[in-house]
Order: C-alpha cells, then sequence, then structure tokens
C-alpha cells in the first residue's frame, strides 16, 4: 500500500510539472475551425477541401505592423492561392480593447484594401489561442497531409517588417515554395514581429 501510494504521487508529481502547451508546435496537426468571414458567411478549413494548404495569418487593422505588412499579405494570396496555398485571416483582437478591430470595420477595411481571400473574426479568440498566436501578424503554415493539416511552419512573414524593399529573407515564401516542390521547410520556425493580441480580460 506505501508502495502504491509513492508511485502515485510521483506520478502526480511528473503530470503537475509537466509544461502546459500553448498553443501548435512544427508538426502538429491543427483542428478545423469555423469563423465568420467579412462577408457573414462562416468559414472552415475543412470546407477548403481542394486547398494543398493554407497560409494561416492572425492580423488585424490596427498594428502597424500588420499595415506595414498589408500589401506583403496580398500579394502572398495572389501568388500562392493559384498553387494551393491561400491567405486565411484571422482577426482575433477583442474590439473592446481595440474598437478599430470591430467586426464593422473589419468589414470596412476589407473592401478597402480589396481583400480576395477570407479575412474572419475569432470572436471568442478560441482559434487564436489554440494556434498559441501572440502577435499580430502571426503566420502559421499549414500542409495537407492525408486528411490532416500539418503545421510546416510558424513565425514572421519576412525579416525586414518596417521595409519591404529592404527584405532579404522572405520566410513565407520559402516555405511555401518548398511544400510547393514538395521538399522540407528548412526555416521551420522564426520570431513573430508585430503587435501582442489584444485579449479579452480573463
Amino acid at each position: 500500500m506505501k508502495l502504491l501510494s509513492i508511485c502515485l504521487i510521483a506520478v502526480f508529481a511528473l503530470v503537475a510539472g509537466a509544461p502546459i502547451k500553448n498553443g501548435y508546435e512544427v508538426g502538429d496537426t491543427a483542428a478545423d475551425f469555423s469563423l465568420k468571414n467579412v462577408d457573414g458567411k462562416m468559414i472552415s478549413l475543412s470546407g477548403m477541401k481542394e486547398a494543398k494548404g493554407f497560409i494561416v495569418i492572425f492580423d488585424c487593422n490596427t498594428c502597424p505592423y500588420s499595415k506595414a505588412y498589408n500589401e506583403r499579405i496580398i500579394a502572398l494570396h495572389t501568388k500562392y492561392s493559384a498553387l494551393g496555398y491561400p491567405v486565411i485571416a484571422i482577426n482575433p483582437n477583442d474590439p473592446t480593447a481595440s474598437s478599430g478591430d470591430s467586426f464593422d470595420a473589419m468589414v470596412t477595411y476589407a473592401k478597402k484594401k480589396g481583400y480576395t481571400f477570407p479575412y474572419l473574426v475569432d470572436e471568442n479568440q478560441t482559434v487564436a489561442k489554440a494556434f498559441g498566436a501572440t502577435n499580430t501578424p502571426h503566420v502559421f503554415i499549414l500542409n495537407r497531409a492525408g486528411n490532416d493539416l500539418k503545421v510546416a511552419y510558424i513565425g514572421t512573414i519576412d525579416d525586414n517588417a518596417r521595409n519591404a524593399s529592404s527584405v532579404s529573407k522572405k520566410y513565407v515564401e520559402e516555405a511555401v515554395d518548398a511544400l510547393v516542390a514538395g521538399k522540407t521547410v528548412s526555416n521551420t520556425k522564426t520570431k513573430a514581429i508585430g503587435c501582442g493580441i489584444k485579449w479579452k480580460d480573463a
């Protein structure tokens, strides 16, 4: 009995000491989600079966980094949607903390910018938490493997947020190019540069 108690305590200690997983890591399988697009329709990953993968970008209207990357995000969708890797932008910000990120403001922003990709509102912030997104913009590239969508890259878009003409490393393009070519992504993780997500009060 004493031995059993010691074993139970040891198991509890191991479980209690295990690190809490905050979002996806490269190689994880992304769970499906369904979020409202700026056109009012619900969009899910499972509803886009023709896609070979996705460039999921947690983004917003208001962050200066998001604004700096806006044209580059549009260009990513233009270049890669035809190759099977469309952009899906998700705004996770709490509009009570950032009024410029309300759903109505998202609709206006998407029209102004001429978005041709989904711009989804993560009203309950559950998708951002599931992914482990922390910033806007924060990129997660998903690659289809059978019926699963595996995380192939996490991080930033390139190595120069402020000046697109001075970029020397296009991390997202390099990763998607590798996937399109059937190759392994060599640089799977970089540090996301941007504004912290505006979380709801607990």
